[in-house]
């Protein structure tokens, strides 16, 4: 069962105050050398409900030797037992093709996520598209979408699981989805696993790209019960790009270098 996300309660503010955007649709490909605040804003201070048992901070995300590092570390911060990560683009990006290769660590209760989303902090519906890892099951990823806050058609969820090629804890992986106005395609490695083309699941609102690491000790029907954490553990990040929509691949790795040779 896939769960709604809930809204991004806190951090409004500091998103207002974050600086500049970036030209919206234009494309990047990002291999972390660094952590490029002008394009990222990191989360810090709050959590996204009661339901989170970690509170988002600037120290779990960390780029380094070219690897983007998202964690959740044993370490209370506020009222809460853990440290998590989560970062997104300070611009959000229309249609096109959104890619990443990323290594997740694996254990219960926890969500590991690459996804899209704009909502009611920049005063816009909630519109979502998702890769979402859940580790009690790193066999498995889930794809969804949210167009104004409903997954789906209002009766039935628009949330599928998808076989992985091996372990998304054993090695690195690319996660792909190329989003138009009438379709969202979904890769896995290269292999188209699934097309999306009911209107109602197909968002309209430019997003901005995340990329998170979170626990709770209470959606145990959705992410399982969870498994305490008792040394620092990482979402491994490699690479994430974007390419506008009707733009020719723009680097070796991407899903339209492997479209254009077909």
């Amino acid at each position: 069962m896939i769960a709604p996300r809930l809204f991004y309660a806190l951090g409004t503010l500091a998103l207002l105050q974050a600086g500049p955007a970036l030209a919206q649709g234009t494309a990047f490909h990002d291999d972390f050398d660094s952590l490029d605040l002008k394009r990222w804003y990191v989360s810090d201070g709050w959590s996204n409900g009661a339901h989170q048992n970690c509170i988002w901070s600037t120290d779990q995300a960390t780029a380094t030797d070219g690897m983007l590092k998202v964690g959740f570390a044993p370490v209370p911060k506020n009222d809460r037992q853990y440290r998590c990560g989560e970062i997104q683009t300070r611009t959000a990006f229309g249609y096109g093709t959104f890619e990443t290769r990323m290594k997740t660590p694996g254990g219960s209760g926890l969500n590991a996520a690459f996804f899209s989303y704009i909502g009611a902090q920049q005063s816009k519906p909630h519109d979502e598209i998702d890769f979402e890892v859940l580790l009690r099951d790193t066999s498995q990823v889930d794809t969804t979408t949210f167009v104004n806050g409903k997954s789906g058609d209002g009766k039935v969820g628009s949330g599928q699981s998808h076989a992985l090629p091996h372990p998304s804890d054993a090695d690195f992986i690319t996660y792909a989805f190329t989003w138009e106005p009438d379709r969202i395609r979904f890769y896995i490695d290269g292999e188209l696993v699934r097309t999306m083309d009911d209107p109602k699941t197909i968002p309209k609102n430019p997003q901005r790209i995340f990329f998170s690491l979170w626990g709770s000790d209470t959606l145990t029907d959705w992410m399982g019960a969870f498994t305490p954490v008792t040394a620092p553990i990482a979402l491994d990040v490699d690479w994430v790009a974007f390419t506008p929509l009707g733009e020719d691949c723009a680097f070796d790795d991407s899903i339209l270098c492997q479209e254009q040779g077909d």
